[in-house]
Parts: structure tokens; sequence; C-alpha cells
């Protein structure tokens, strides 16, 4: 069956000869669906029995896209087969037939010309392969972007239009995420994976992207103070669902190719682009009000996606119309799927329940029943066999007594009789197990590589031990499988970030991870939340900063705080001081001296606050103290700061409040504490702070050092606000005197 066109659309181009041309990354970048991906792509698994390539090629055959290209490494061949000539398979007790025919694709009257390009084998990360699409050349216009896993009805046409509409008038508008407001307890709404956008209102403009997994827990987010002080309305939302569909101008690729430290398009581009002062970028969301759209980003995610389409979240794209796989299946009461072609064996006491697929050729025996889940083509469902809430690909046999549970069943598998399959396993392609066998929680299993067999095998295989002995008493005397390990990895092999082992609980299958505290989805404003606490932050080591400071928390709830990285501040001030000491000796201009600070800010990724605090703390300590002070030394002083002074602002997000505070702070614990008070005089005289701003300081029960525990620093900062109060009432003393002689 042909994807779907509507003729009569609205043409989305002012050049009626230009093609909408996708990219669609064919890989998934990383091991979620292992072992089910040792010998296959994630993109060619199954969902509701069609491709998950397909799903996404009618996604995009939806929105009017004529020109496709596939980006693919691994299992490339394989793409291209089925992109060619389409394929399915019949299994047997002892072999495997593969059936090809020509793909629909492929045929000329599709209306999309579909191109597989084959990567290079050092594509480990997204942004390679946009490096990759850079270098071949491939995009000549706007272009939409996609994984080779998305499940979408989103009208992408409509966001392509807003997207070219916009760049009429800003050209630097290189990006539209599509974005979809999510309830939080929705089953598609990720917590091992969700995001922070805080958006205009009015313009749609994405002003900051920030990341959020489930583990380790994370509670605040940090919202620049700029973007809040230059939008008088923002909109900071984490309850909006990624689609992971991008609208992208021809230069988002160039832009990975001058950043080799893009690896992942949101985290690493995205946030990249939108925190960067040299790039001058524009990235918009489009919160797509209907429709449906969502990735199977993990085997969690394949079950409820699984479960939205059978739920005809998805229509038209459904078994019974439209279906990716080009069958026909006859919807019945309850949300049951049974293909039409009649070839469905149905025995007269078996039971299949509500919100079922399953597909042609199957036979299911006496006594079984399934429940919530999906079968594939030419399976046989044993006799007495309980299947709930599983998914059971093309050609597998389940024996008689058999239960399976909340599990994916790869293609061709041979589970023999009274084998039990407990939540969150994964059987990979034509695996044996049984008889009498039970397979533990989050068990995986494979087939044992034989020689031989296709050298395009996740390699991480070879490394498993097969145990013959402990298979056969585990698994049955015929079982060819390898067990992988169930237990986490030491902690010192743990990987980072959101590939963590604690944080791919959130991720997989059947796990409900009730042992863990996590971030939830939903978010709390600060002033919902003021019992937090925590050693490292912000207001603990800057009294009175949180009001002014150039970083906005905003609480996400959890039980746990996440700390910052003391060691990553502590490298990143280590750079300022050093940059800030070469453009004292070479005798920098100031604007050159901002653009080197904010380069630095960029590559490091730390808030403005932290770049203000070492420009302060550079120039107070750049102050020579002369013996005797007096006129002297308040020449020095002043030489300092009217040369240096200005780079306090130029730096970006301009507040003299949080400078006066953080020079408070500074001076506090140097032995330049006695030059505060002619040090804040010389910023008021040069015009850096107003009066104003330093009585907003002085009037924060903060700057007395409240709330600060007895010592030396409570000390200091209670010296500088006596002194303060001293300037203050010295400029109220003139502003009288100039009042009585004008009067």
């Amino acid at each position: 069956m042909p994807p779907k066109f509507s003729t009569g659309k609205e043409k989305l181009l002012g050049d009626e000869d230009e093609v909408l041309q996708a990219v669609v990354l064919a890989d998934s970048f990383n091991k979620r669906f292992r072992p089910l991906t040792t010998r296959k792509p994630r993109c060619l698994l199954p969902i509701c029995n069609a491709p998950l390539l397909d799903w996404t090629f009618e996604s995009l055959a939806l929105a009017g896209v004529q020109e496709i290209f596939v980006i693919c490494r691994s299992h490339s061949e394989q793409v291209k087969n089925a992109i060619a000539y389409g394929f399915f398979l019949l299994f047997s007790a002892e072999k495997t037939y593969t059936f090809a025919s020509e793909s629909r694709w492929s045929k000329p009257g599709s209306g999309i010309k579909i191109v597989p390009i084959m990567t290079a084998k050092e594509t480990f990360s997204p942004g390679d392969a946009m490096r990759d699409i850079y270098t071949r050349g491939l995009v000549t216009g706007d272009f939409v972007l996609v994984m080779g896993d998305l499940v979408s009805n989103v009208k992408i046409d409509e966001v392509v239009k807003a997207h070219k509409e916009r760049r009429k008038t800003n050209k630097d508008a290189i990006m539209t995420m599509v974005v979809k407001e999510s309830g939080s307890k929705h089953r598609t709404r990720p917590t091992g994976n969700s995001s922070i956008f805080v958006i205009d209102p009015e313009t749609s403009e994405c002003l900051y992207y920030d990341a959020v997994i489930g583990y380790p827990p994370k509670t605040v987010a940090n919202v620049p103070r700029e973007i809040l002080a230059e939008h008088p309305e923002v909109e900071i939302r984490n309850d909006l669902l990624d689609c992971s569909i991008d609208v992208c101008s021809v230069e988002v690729p160039s832009l990975f190719q001058d950043n080799f430290d893009y690896l992942d398009i949101r985290r690493d581009f995205v946030h990249g682009v939108l925190t960067s002062d040299l790039l001058m970028k524009n990235i918009y969301c489009y919160v797509a009000k209907e429709g449906y759209a969502a990735r199977v980003q993990d085997t969690k995610s394949y079950q409820s996606i699984s479960k939205d389409i059978i739920s005809r979240w998805t229509f038209p794209l459904v078994p019974d119309n439209n279906h990716p796989g080009g069958e026909v299946y006859e919807h019945r009461q309850g949300n049951k799927y049974i293909a039409r072609d009649g070839s469905v064996v149905l025995a007269r006491t078996s039971r299949i329940g509500n919100n079922c697929l399953i597909g042609p050729s199957t036979q299911v025996s006496d006594d079984a029943q399934i429940i919530s889940s999906v079968i594939g083509r030419n399976c046989v469902i044993g006799a007495g066999t309980l299947i709930d809430n599983s998914y059971v690909f093309d050609g597998t046999t389940i024996g008689p007594g058999c239960i399976v549970q909340q599990s994916i069943i790869g293609s061709g598998v041979n589970i023999r009789e009274n084998t039990r399959i407990s939540k969150g396993s994964l059987v990979a392609d034509e695996v044996v197990v049984g008889p009498n066998a039970v397979l533990e929680p989050f068990q995986k299993l494979s087939k044992k590589r034989a020689d031989g067999d296709d050298e395009d095998i996740d390699s991480e295989e070879e490394d498993l031990e097969f145990d013959e002995e402990l298979i056969k008493a585990k698994l049955g005397t015929d079982s060819n499988a390898i067990i992988w390990p169930r237990d986490p990895p030491d902690e010192d092999e743990d990987e980072e970030g959101i590939e963590n082992y604690k944080n791919q609980r959130f991720m997989r299958l059947g796990d409900d991870v009730a042992d863990l505290a996590y971030s939830d989805e939903g978010s709390l404003s600060s002033d919902e939340d003021t019992d937090l606490s925590d050693s490292d932050s912000d207001s603990d080591m800057y009294p009175g900063t949180l009001p002014t400071s150039s970083t906005t928390s905003l609480t996400l709830e959890s039980s746990v705080v996440a700390a910052s990285d003391a060691v990553a501040v502590s490298e990143f001030q280590a750079e300022v001081t050093q940059s800030l000491e070469r453009a004292f000796a070479e005798g920098h201009s100031v604007d050159n001296a901002a653009v080197e600070l904010k380069t630095l800010r960029m590559a490091s990724n730390v808030p403005l606050l932290r770049v203000r605090e070492a420009v302060i703390a550079a120039i107070v300590e750049k102050i020579e103290i002369v013996e005797g002070g007096g006129i002297p030394q308040r020449q020095e002083i002043a030489k300092v700061i009217n040369r240096w002074g200005p780079l306090i602002d130029k730096i970006g997000g301009v507040d003299a409040v949080e400078t006066v505070t953080l020079l408070q702070s500074h001076c506090a614990k140097s032995k330049r504490l006695p030059l505060f008070p002619q040090i804040l005089v010389a910023l008021y005289q040069a015009d850096i702070v107003e009066e104003v701003d330093m009585r907003k300081w002085h009037a924060n029960p903060a700057s007395k050092g409240e709330g600060v525990a007895p010592g030396p620093m409570k000390d200091g900062l209670r010296k500088c606000w006596d002194v303060g109060a001293a300037i203050l009432e010295q400029l109220n003393q003139q502003e009288s005197d100039s009042e009585e002689e004008s009067g």
C-alpha cells in the first residue's frame, strides 16, 4: 500500500520546484535494546507488526516529504535491503526462510525518493552523523530531521510552513523543535530522559534548554538571569514531551562541523547554541496542539507506544487503516485486532483479551490466554499458555503450559513447554529455551554466535562467557543461548550521564524503580519549596545572592538535591584567572577580554554568576595595597576600576546588585577587606553601580551575614555592611546639602 498524500495540499515552498527533504538517523547510538539489536538495527524491530522505520516513513509521507536520506552505520546492509526490497521472515524449528518482494517505498508511484547513506564506522553519535551529512552536502535547503524510531501523525507540514515563514524575517532562526503537552502520568512521558524548555510565549522562541534524567535526581534547573531580564514574560516548561522532530535550516549541519564537541542533538547542540554568546542563532518550539508523536527510545517506551497504537492514538496510522506493514487487520470490540486474511487460527477455548493484536498465519491453541499483547506473523502459541503484556515477533513458537509476562520475544524463538519468562526479559532472535526453564526478571538471552556468522554483530556479545553446563542447567539441554549479566556493573565501570545503570532502569520494560528516589516530572517554583539545603549552593557561598542571582532556580520534585560539580567549577575559575592575568599583562581591550571569557563560559557550561564572580575577584586582587593608604591608595583603586571595571558588565547579564554582593563576598575573605568602601565608591563613580543598587544590596538581610555561621566570613560580611551604611548616609547628606544650596 503506497504512502498517503493530500493531492490538494498547499505548497510549503515559495519555489514550486524546491524539494522538501528529510534526514532520518537510523542508528540509535545506544544499547538499550540489547540483545534484540545484536544482529539487527533497532529501526527494523517491529512495533505492532511493522518495522519502526516504516512508521517513520509513513509519518514523513503524511507531511509531503519528497526525498529522504536514511543515515545508518550498523547493520547498514539490512537497512538498505529493507528499503529496496522489503522482506518478511518465516521460521521452522530448524531453518529460517527469507522471502523478499519489491518494497513499496521503492515503487515509482510512492512519490518519495529514499536514499540510504552508509556512514563511516567512526560515526558513534548523532553529531558525527550530522557532520557526515555536511561533508556529503546532502541537504540543499530547510529539511526535516527525525530519528528512525519515530511514530507520529503530527502534521509536520504545518511546522515546516511556520519555520519557513519565520526564516523570511529572521535568517538566524535555524531550527524549530516539535514538542507536545503531556500530563505527568502519561505513559509515553519519559522519566529517564526528559527536558526543561524556557520559551517566550509571544514568539515561541526557545530561550534555554536543559536535559533532566531520572537518576542522579535533579531538583533545580538554573535559568540564566539575563534571559529573565531581557524577556518580560517567559514560560518554564517541564510538561512538554520532546517529539524529536526538528525542522532545520541548511546551516545546521555546518554548525556541527564547526563544533566537534556537539554529540547529542539536544544536550550538546541545542543547549550549546542557546547558551552561546558567539553564535547568535535562534531556536524555536512548535507546541503541537493535536496529533501524536513519540520515539521508541527504550523498551519501556516500546510498550507505551505499542499500547498507544492499539488504543488508536496514532490514527490514521492504526492496524485496521493505513498499517505501515501493508497488512489489513479487523478491528473488533475492545481494541482487538485480528489479521483479516483469514489465516489466523484461534482455538475455540482460547481467550484473546482486550488491546491485543494477532498477526497473519498465527495459531493460538486450546486454553491459551493472551492479555494486552502483540503476536507477530506465523507464530504458534501452545495449549494452556499465558502471554501477558508481552510482544512476540514473527515466527516464534511458544510451547504448551508456558507463562510469558511483560517481556519482548524476538523472531524465530522456540520456547519449549512449561517455561516461565519473568517480567522485563528480552529474548533475541532464534534462541531456544526450555523445557521447564525459568528466566529471572530482567533476564537477557541471545543466540550463541557460530563460526561464519555475520561480522556485523554487537562486539560486546563476543565478551560474554558461555558456560555450557550452566546454560543446560538453567535453560534446558537443547538451549543455544548466551545469558547476559543482570547485575549492575562495578561502580568504577558504570557509565555516567543518561546511560548510567540506575537511570537505565527508568527505561526498561517492567521496572517500577520503586526503590529509587528520582527526578519526577512536573515542577514547583522556588517559593513553593523553601526547605531545600545544599552545602554547595550559591546561597551558602554568596549570602544574599539568590534574589539577584544571574540564575533563577526552578525546583523539581525530588527527595534529593543534585550537588554542583565543585571540581569543574574550580577548573573553570582557574582558566578565567589565567585568561584575565594574560589580559592584564598584555593590555588587551575590555571587548577582547570579554569575548574570551564568553568563549570559556560556553565551553565549560557554567552559569554567568561564576564568570562575574571570577572577574570581580581578579579585578579586586589586581589592586595593589599601598602602604599608608590615603590618596595614593584611592588613585590605585580608581586606575584599576576605570580600566577594567567595565568588564564586569561586558560579559553579559548586567546586574549591579549582584556585583555589589559578589564584591562583598570576596572582600570578606580577602586581605583587601579594608579597601571595600573605596572600591565600592570607585564603582559608583565609574557608573558601574548606582545608589539605588547599593541601597537594594544593603536592605537585603543576608548582606548583614544573616544565615552564615559565626566566624571570619560572617565578621567580614558585617564590616562591609557597616561601611556600606556609612557610604549611603554620606550620599544622603550630599543630597540634603545640594537641596539646601538649590533652595
